[in-house]
């Protein structure tokens, strides 16, 4: 197992080795055009801020629902409730790791 991993090592190595040489020779690398997404993070931002007020939307018509008493689903609404909150609360937390990040590379020095 020890003569394996010993290889398997050594290969690690020699592969590092190669691509620390290219990088330092400044190869220009292109993204794969196959796998380039057309979506940038502004389309991305947009469609889960979208999401987020669909749950939020939802969760407030079953609970109207519940309250006038066009429905007996107290626990789907609940959990709609939940749902909707749960998701607001995960998005405040990306734009909050978002501004962070911006921030960061505003102090960066030049």
């Amino acid at each position: 197992m020890s003569m394996q991993q010993s290889a398997m090592q050594q290969s690690m190595i020699s592969n590092m080795g190669a691509m620390r040489e290219r990088a330092q020779t400044g190869i220009e690398v292109h993204a794969n055009p196959h796998t380039a997404q057309k979506d940038n993070f502004h389309t991305a931002m947009k469609q889960a801020v979208r999401r987020v007020d669909d749950h939020q939307q939802h969760a407030s018509q079953l609970t109207a629902d519940v309250d006038a008493g066009r429905s007996d689903d107290l626990v789907g609404a609940m959990v709609a409730s939940q749902k909707a909150s749960i998701s607001f609360q995960a998005l405040s937390q990306v734009r909050n790791k978002v501004l962070s990040a911006y921030d960061d590379v505003l102090k960066m020095p030049l």
